[in-house]
């Protein structure tokens, strides 16, 4: 028997004993948590298809155009000269993803993923309303392809398709910005055929998602779950099962009206299975701690609406650690968790200090490849260079011109001599310096250069300046 308990560590619920996939058809979930999590994730599909649309300063509020380089994160534009503050973002996310995890489990997964929002939220409420629930999709998957079962697939692939294609929209506004997309709307599909196929291939794999693939992203694809075991300890707060008082020393057992269960010996747990039954991902939490949990919190809401049934004590299940149910011991803010938060402070501070020490323009000043000094009369040297100004605005920057800060020479650009800066651009071009041989200390000098809007120094940069080798 003790076995028999053991099986589901060496199976997942979604694959059946023939290896084939085993449909989960989970009861529509009710309750106090589920109620607040529709609250939650309404707000958070608000904010992700309201994004894209929003500006401060004249910038998208978020942007990861990766084909142009550009990026977008609350309003503040990056560039790829800004790599180092997005890779220090990146690790900022993912110690904050441990420190939630080791404290609270995968809450995020349950609360806040985008996979679980569209699915328990979206497309499984639209699912419920097309086909039933538990009861009534299980009969409609056995019969036959009879006119009822034709109309409600057809109407269900049709309203997931429509969603599916109004997700892909959104995230190509995320992709090339919301302005690119609305044109390419208003100019007509096939105006921008190549952008219509990418569309359609969004299209298709959100479909798969969320038609077929649905709670096998959490359990095969995603690799959060496999953090669990690195992360997850006796001390983390997860959706649990309180054994203890669930089995007591017999184990549990059915419910029997005027039963003495305590002298008997049985648990509060009447072996209902309606925790497993209301389970997106077909796992029985009695089990434990499992890989396939995403903490959804619906056994929560089923299990206490059971209790109260049956009056007895809700709470079964709940959200506590392994050591409050063994131990009774609360939960504490232990050495583990304040390491992970000293670690992700200092990482803050470092991002914001490195903010707002940004400058607007970036200025990048390299020698032209393959190109030697030039002498020139009254012992001028003469380098060529090539520059990049990158205006990391919503303004046009004016009148630009380039000085020389830390020797006496000349600037002078190949076109023109001031130029503006578009607003969120660049500008490129060749400038040649020239310096007196006297006034350099070697063969490769360091130039000090000051980049100036009209009188206004905006930024400096530096470079390496070639002159003949010195013999004395």
């Amino acid at each position: 028997m003790a076995q028999d308990q053991e099986n589901f560590r060496d199976s997942i619920g979604t694959i059946s004993e023939e290896g084939k996939r085993a449909w989960v058809f989970p009861k529509k979930p009710s309750g106090k948590f589920y109620a607040y999590r529709k609250y939650v994730s309404y707000l958070l599909l608000a904010f992700l298809f309201a994004s894209p649309f929003l500006k401060v300063n004249g910038n998208q509020f978020l942007m990861f155009n990766v084909l142009e380089r550009r990026f977008n994160i609350f309003g503040f534009p990056f560039w790829p000269q800004d790599f180092h503050l997005f890779v220090i973002s990146m690790i900022i996310g993912v110690i904050f993803i441990a420190l939630f995890t080791v404290a609270f489990g995968r809450i995020f997964c349950g609360w806040m993923c985008p996979q679980t929002i569209f699915m328990e939220m979206v497309f499984r409420r639209i699912e419920y309303w097309i086909d039933g629930d538990r009861g009534a999709q299980i009969r409609l998957d056995r019969q036959p392809w009879n006119a009822e079962k034709i109309r409600k697939r057809v109407l269900k692939w049709i309203v997931f398709f429509l969603i599916s294609f109004l997700i892909a929209n959104v995230f190509l506004a995320y992709l090339i910005s919301s302005d690119r997309l609305i044109q390419y709307v208003t100019d007509g599909p096939f105006q921008h055929v190549s952008t219509l196929v990418s569309l359609l291939i969004f299209t298709a794999v959100f479909y798969f998602v969320f038609a077929w693939f649905r709670e096998q992203v959490c359990i095969i694809a995603c690799p959060y779950g496999r953090m669990q075991g690195v992360l997850l300890d006796n001390k983390s707060i997860v959706v649990a099962y309180d054994h203890k008082r669930g089995e007591a020393e017999n184990g549990r057992k059915k419910w029997r009206k005027n039963e003495d269960r305590k002298a008997l010996g049985h648990g509060d747990c009447i072996d209902c299975n309606q925790c497993v039954v209301v389970c997106p991902t077909g796992i029985d939490i009695r089990n434990g701690t499992q890989l396939e949990c995403v903490n959804c919190t619906a056994c929560i809401d089923e299990c206490d609406t059971i209790m109260e049934k049956v009056n007895l004590p809700k709470g079964l299940i709940r959200y506590a650690s392994e050591d409050e149910i063994v131990k009774k011991e609360k939960f504490k803010f232990n050495p583990r968790l304040k390491g992970y938060t000293a670690v992700l402070t200092i990482l803050t501070g470092v991002l914001i200090g490195m903010l707002f020490l940004r400058n607007d323009l970036e200025a990048n000043i390299l020698r032209l490849p393959g190109q030697l000094y030039e002498r020139k009369d009254n012992n001028i040297i003469s380098n060529v260079y090539t520059y990049k100004l990158v205006n990391k605005t919503t303004k046009s920057i004016d009148d630009v011109s380039f000085k020389l800060l830390s020797h006496q020479g000349k600037i002078e650009l190949v076109r023109h001599e001031n130029f503006e800066v578009p607003a969120q651009d660049l500008a490129e071009g060749t400038l040649f310096i020239e310096i007196n041989n006297a006034a350099l200390e070697g063969d490769k000098d360091k130039l000090k250069i000051g980049v100036y809007s009209g009188s206004e120094l905006i930024e400096t940069t530096t470079a390496r300046f070639l002159a003949p080798r010195s013999y004395n």
